[in-house]
């Protein structure tokens, strides 16, 4: 594994890679294994993304230098080995792993193939986004049987805007018969309010700012803060 930067691409593109990868019924997460994984976010707790194999969604938690924050981009295709002990016991977030170094850029990756993966993705509407009302849950509550993840198709919005109490930055969206308010822990999300130098954007002046129509949500719980795990959008998406 590579320790410098993960922009180091192997030979040929990420198109070519994805096409050589065997299929797996379930995803492989024994220690010193390697996943190819499609980036859908990126963020200090971890990488959340596609493994390319099983089609299932993963969480990579990385450790990423104090000189440089995480530098990959929605999907981006990379390559993470696995620890020797993946860590695979959080209740909360059943769907990480711990990498051992810095995931090793591969390419990007767009197209047919990308649509299909997150169409079959997209998580069925339910009552609760993550399975629970509120915003936050405490951690003891979570028992390792519901996900930490979901790809959601919002019915109505998004709307995006900044909370002028505390100026961070919040997504509004109907899912269903719900109406949800949730952080964002995008930077590409921030930097559209910032561009457009507006606390408020929808429709087509969201897609205008972000170069593309947002069709899904990358939804996920947090680690413990206070002793609660919270409910957040880490990243905006087109449909691939």
């Amino acid at each position: 594994m590579s320790e410098g930067s993960t922009r180091t691409p192997r030979s040929g593109t990420a198109r070519d890679v994805a096409r050589s990868i065997k299929h797996r019924a379930r995803i492989e997460v024994a220690g010193g294994s390697a996943l190819t994984v499609l980036v859908l976010a990126c963020h200090p707790e971890d990488t959340i993304g596609v493994d390319l194999a099983s089609g299932t969604l993963v969480r990579v938690r990385v450790a990423w230098p104090e000189d440089r924050g995480p530098d990959l981009a929605p999907f981006d295709v990379v390559e993470a080995r696995l620890a020797d002990e993946p860590e695979r016991d959080d209740l909360a977030q059943p769907e990480a792993v711990t990498s051992d170094g810095l995931p090793r850029h591969l390419g990007t990756l767009h197209g047919r193939r990308v649509r299909h993966l997150l169409h079959a993705l997209a998580a069925p509407v339910e009552e609760h986004v993550l399975g629970f009302p509120g915003a936050s849950a405490p951690y003891w509550e979570f028992r390792g049987f519901r996900p930490s993840l979901a790809l959601v198709v919002p019915t109505k919005g998004p709307v995006l805007f900044r909370r002028t109490e505390d100026r961070s930055v919040w997504v509004r969206f109907g899912w269903g018969r719900s109406d949800n308010w949730l952080p964002v822990e995008d930077p590409r999300a921030e930097r559209a309010l910032d561009v457009a130098r507006r606390d408020r954007l929808q429709g087509k002046d969201l897609s205008a700012v972000l170069g593309f129509k947002p069709h899904y949500l990358v939804t996920a719980i947090s680690v413990p803060r206070d002793g609660h795990c919270y409910k957040t959008v880490r990243a905006l998406l087109p449909r691939g």
